[in-house]
């Protein structure tokens, strides 16, 4: 596991600063298809790079005043740390450690996608399961829940096997492409994402084991109530939005329906048209409308970039809203 990290804001909140600045910093993995990724127009795509943009609307009323920075699993950490961004959407595993006051580590919004790690092989290698990479050579990334994960697997096995280890992704990728592996971890989700790109993607195969819970969610510097407060429910306006059946298509027409019907109290409330929910948590009152202008629903976000017609279709499983079977939840806009 990563070390602890500590608040690197004051009294003022950080919040603040990015309004002042008028843009947002937002720190992205930018090699994850389907996530984060550099597209061949020069821009960045994905679940989380359309999660920075919803950020960016909420806290400016605009999603294009964010500034994406490309960092490794190594040093996303740090650059909250040391202010070199202001928060992080970046596949990261919202765990004890990670969350503890202790030292100010981080604060975590509410996760964003439910993901478990999983192994990546060769169809031709005849490995089926855990037991038959015993004594194989697994490439991993180092300084990751990754690292730690596949090593507690083994244990509880009582089986020997050779990490091979990379600062990241791609550097798995090449280095399992390149043979200096049997196999390569990471979440489920990266290795289907990683093997999208691949010549010939048939060629490989995700086994069934799923070695551990990879809750991934956005996070900030710890101490920093107001700018986490504003996260959090920025992430539960897309999934209220999409439990509602508002999305970018309807979004004025909803907000039109609302005005128009005095007697529709949660939806007023939901739109900003009436109470001060905004206000509450350093936003305006109409942050809702602004950001499902922008990005959608989470459901539109997901099927943009994980759904069936996507580069990178991952079924929607855990990650659908709770009243789909799903874990994604949002306490009342009340």
């Amino acid at each position: 596991l990563t070390g602890c990290v500590s608040s690197n804001v004051g009294a003022q909140s950080r919040l603040e600063l990015i309004k002042k600045r008028d843009s947002l910093i937002c720190g992205v993995s930018g090699k994850i298809p389907g996530f984060s990724f550099l597209n061949s127009n020069g821009s960045y795509e994905g679940l989380d790079v359309d999660i920075c943009k919803a950020f960016a609307a909420a806290f400016l009323g605009n999603s294009k005043k964010v500034q994406f920075r490309p960092l490794t699993a190594a040093e996303r950490f740090t650059a909250i740390r040391t202010g070199e961004i202001d928060l992080l959407s970046r596949n990261t595993t919202f765990n004890l450690s990670r969350d503890s006051s202790k030292g100010n580590s981080l604060i975590f919004a509410p996760v964003v996608f439910h993901d478990g790690q999983g192994l990546m092989v060769k169809k031709s290698s005849k490995i089926n399961n855990l037991e038959d990479l015993a004594k194989r050579s697994i490439c991993v990334g180092s300084g990751t829940t990754t690292e730690q994960n596949i090593n507690d697997a083994f244990e509880a096995k009582s089986l020997p096997y050779i990490p091979i280890k990379y600062q990241d992704l791609n550097q798995v990728v090449a280095g399992y492409l390149q043979g200096r592996c049997a196999a390569m971890t990471s979440d489920r989700s990266q290795l289907a994402a990683a093997r999208s790109g691949f010549r010939n993607p048939k060629d490989h195969i995700i086994l069934n084991d799923v070695l551990s819970k990879e809750p991934l969610a956005p996070a900030s510097a710890g101490g920093d109530q107001l700018l986490s407060d504003a996260m959090r429910w920025v992430v539960f306006a897309l999934f209220t939005a999409e439990e509602k059946g508002i999305t970018q298509a309807n979004i004025n027409q909803q907000l039109q329906l609302a005005k128009n019907n005095p007697q529709m109290k949660p939806l007023r409330r939901f739109l900003g048209i009436e109470g001060d929910l905004g206000e509450k948590i350093g936003l305006p009152n109409d942050f809702v409308v602004k950001i499902i202008a922008s990005t959608g629903n989470y459901g539109e976000i997901y099927n943009r970039h994980l759904g069936p017609n996507s580069k990178v279709p991952i079924p929607r499983g855990l990650n659908e809203i709770y009243n789909q079977g799903g874990l994604h939840f949002a306490p009342p806009f009340n």
